[in-house]
């Protein structure tokens, strides 16, 4: 079993509150889940309204596999959202 790993944090500088940012995270959990099918969730800072640290599973039974879903997932978001990406990290156990 092979399990990937992702956390993607993002900077989100016109948020004004904490429901602001549940929305962006609500949204954002809800799309990488219906196309990716891994999961997501947000493990850092949520009481910070303008930051996002969200964390991204995936268990295949390949290297190859499991690395690929994790780059597609964290492309994905890069791309369907106006936050700064600051940090991604990728781990392949």
């Amino acid at each position: 079993m092979i399990i990937g790993t992702g956390v993607i944090c993002l900077r989100a500088n016109w948020v004004h509150s904490l429901k602001e940012k549940r929305m962006i995270v609500q949204s954002l959990t809800t799309r990488v889940k219906n196309k990716f099918n891994v999961s997501i969730a947000e493990i850092e800072d949520q009481d910070l309204h303008q930051s996002i640290v969200l964390g991204v599973v995936c268990v295949s039974n390949e290297v190859r596999h499991a690395n690929e879903v994790i780059q597609k997932v964290m492309n994905f978001i890069e791309n369907n959202t106006d936050a700064i990406v600051d940090e991604i990290t990728i781990e392949i156990i």
